[in-house]
């Protein structure tokens, strides 16, 4: 029994280290891209890479305030994350070059926060001697927690469109629309346009900007794409959650992802 502890422990330990090192290496990663993007002008990136750093400090913060142990996964995901969303997918492109970036992103996004609703429920249910709450019950408050997260991200996109004139909710070429809006009778019954082969934008100051095979959409289909994929990393983590409260098996592949209450 001794030998078992000692080995578990020393895993443990192993694991530990291998967290900071992800965590140091990313941070020399983000400071250097900070100092590069600094000395080239570009402001805007610099305070980013300066926002990531910040968010580097999350899980120690979770730990020291509210004495929650972020499994070694988890805080390992959650640096890569904001690594991978921040510096490689802004500052890099990687939004616009490598296919599906976003697409990943958001549905790990979903998966991520379903563990953390995941890990406040449960934390309650186990801790309180007159909540009891069933399995399906900690899953949907997940679910929800999740989702609710998804779609404050999604105000946080809009409203930086908006007013800062970014373009986090990434617009796209659409080739074909139906709209009320053009109905020559006024009547609630859509137009059908289909394989549009080229739109036209024209500004007061006289330029014309010619855009090929469709028109621009400016985010709502990027919108609905991320939440929906986010609901996809919710269900998936919620079904495997429920599963892992129901028989609490510490060997379980979803206990590397719910944060614990420090003893």
């Amino acid at each position: 029994m001794k030998s078992f502890y000692k080995m578990m422990k020393k895993k443990y330990k192993e694991t530990k280290k291998s967290s900071i090192a992800i965590y140091l290496f990313l941070r020399v990663l983000v400071i250097i891209c900070a100092i590069s993007e600094f000395f080239k002008g570009n402001y805007a990136n610099t305070l980013l890479c300066l926002v990531s750093l910040v968010l580097f400090t999350i899980p120690t913060l979770i730990k020291e305030k509210f004495k929650i142990e972020l499994p070694n996964a988890l805080e390992a995901i959650v640096y890569l994350f904001i690594f991978s969303a921040e510096i490689l997918g802004e500052i890099n492109n990687f939004y616009k070059v490598i296919p599906y970036w976003d697409t990943m992103l958001h549905t790990l996004n979903g998966f991520l926060c379903a563990g953390v609703g995941f890990a406040l429920i449960d934390l309650l249910n186990q801790n309180s001697k007159y909540i009891k709450l069933s399995p399906l019950y900690v899953a949907l408050v997940a679910f929800c927690f999740s989702m609710t997260v998804g779609v404050c991200w999604e105000f946080l996109e809009y409203h930086a469109d908006i007013f800062l004139k970014t373009d986090m909710q990434k617009d796209r070429i659409v080739s074909s629309i139906s709209s009320v809006e053009l109905n020559e009778n006024k009547e609630n019954v859509p137009v059908i346009v289909k394989d549009i082969a080229s739109t036209e934008i024209k500004t007061k100051n006289g330029d014309t900007i010619i855009i090929e095979n469709g028109y621009l959409d400016i985010g709502l289909i990027d919108t609905m794409k991320d939440l929906l994929v986010n609901l996809i990393g919710a269900i998936v983590f919620c079904t495997l959650g429920g599963i892992y409260v129901k028989n609490r098996d510490q060997n379980h592949f979803v206990s590397n992802f719910i944060p614990k209450k420090i003893e």
